[in-house]
């Protein structure tokens, strides 16, 4: 790598970085660590198990960011004396090294990065994610559950904690529909950019004729409803029903009327929860949705009125936008952003990194 190339790249990625730590203001993130501490070290914290759940993840979310902004400053800091001793030695492999760890130290900024792009108003909630099958018949229903497989594996290499609320499961195979529970700071806002329309292309295995099948599934993120939030839900503008749990399940599960159907009357919206043992639990968990569901109609309400003033011309979110193709050939690609990879598998098990960082960076360009 020619010098004058190499003090560029290092000088641009020196620029970033600064910017990065501007605006995750690492001193005020510091005071929040302190402040979260001293919450966490109350002998009655987990009197309310909620508010502690909240305040040891709000305080291991904070401590991670600094950790990670900490050690990649020193990583950038490093590598001019790391290229400085191979050229002076003149060790070919320790040069080579160092280019090694100059593209490994791009890769980790430029996703850093990303995390600044989420400013938007509930960027920084937890998340509601819904996946519903669609146009496709069982191929749809099983296209489906193949999601919710991505969504959770990519939650897992995240380590974001989350939680199955309600699964429908389909007769033949796959599911209806499900919502699952991200429980970390910015889940919203990082995956809000998957809502909308995803098609599979494949030979169905479950037509016994080998013919290529196209399937349709529905993604829904909703940020998690907050008490300063204040959505309020009269009684009668709800109806609750119980039912039997179905599906598969353990100990406990189909013997009792303790899953919970609740139906918001005045706009339509169903929730349901059955994953929890008891029809009180369920009941609660159903709440907590609809009250996110409601927050995002109030949301997507106030920004229908700013479209209008601004002339907005954007395509909806609900439209299809990306493609999953698995014959004739390998193919993955967002519609949106022209993110595309030919590892198919590999996005289907949660490795989705690089279409969720294309998106969050389309949509701070198109808003």
């Amino acid at each position: 790598m020619a010098d004058i190339d190499l003090a560029e790249r290092l000088a641009a990625l020196q620029t970033t970085m600064s910017s990065i730590e501007t605006v995750l203001d690492l001193p005020a993130l510091r005071e929040q660590v302190a402040d979260l501490e001293q919450q966490a070290s109350a002998p009655d914290l987990w009197d309310d198990q909620e508010r502690a759940q909240a305040v040891t993840s709000k305080l291991s979310f904070a401590q991670g960011e600094i950790r990670k902004a900490e050690a990649l400053r020193g990583r950038l800091d490093d590598l001019p004396v790391l290229f400085e001793l191979a050229q002076e030695e003149g060790d070919a492999s320790a040069l080579a090294d160092a280019e090694v760890e100059l593209n490994a130290v791009q890769a980790a900024i430029d996703e850093m990065e990303v995390r600044t792009l989420l400013s938007g108003e509930y960027d920084a909630r937890e998340a509601f994610v819904s996946i519903r099958s669609a146009a496709g018949g069982v191929d749809a229903a099983d296209w489906a559950a193949m999601l919710l497989r991505m969504y959770t594996r990519y939650c897992e290499r995240h380590d974001w904690p989350f939680e199955v609320n309600e699964t429908s499961y389909a007769e033949e195979a796959g599911i209806k529909s499900a919502t699952f529970h991200v429980k970390a700071p910015y889940a919203y806002g990082t995956l809000s950019v998957e809502q909308g329309t995803h098609r599979l292309v494949r030979i169905s295995p479950f037509d016994n004729q080998g013919r290529r099948q196209t399937s349709f599934a529905e993604v829904e993120v909703i940020p998690v409803v907050e008490q300063t939030d204040h959505i309020d839900i009269p009684d009668d503008e709800i109806r609750v029903d119980v039912y039997r749990s179905s599906g598969p399940g353990g100990q406990g599960v189909n013997t009792t009327d303790s899953a919970v159907r609740i139906t918001h009357i005045p706009t339509g919206i169903v929730v349901s929860c059955q994953n929890e043992r008891s029809q009180i639990q369920n009941r609660a968990s159903a709440m907590a949705v609809l009250q996110s569901k409601l927050l995002e109609v109030r949301r997507r309400e106030e920004q229908a009125k700013i479209d209008a003033l601004k002339g907005d011309t954007a395509g909806s979110w609900g439209n299809q936008m990306r493609s999953y193709v698995l014959h004739p050939y390998q193919m993955v690609k967002d519609l949106r952003t022209e993110e595309e990879t030919g590892n198919t598998a590999a996005v289907l098990d949660g490795e989705i990194d690089a279409f969720v960082e294309a998106g969050i960076r389309w949509r701070k360009q198109t808003a």
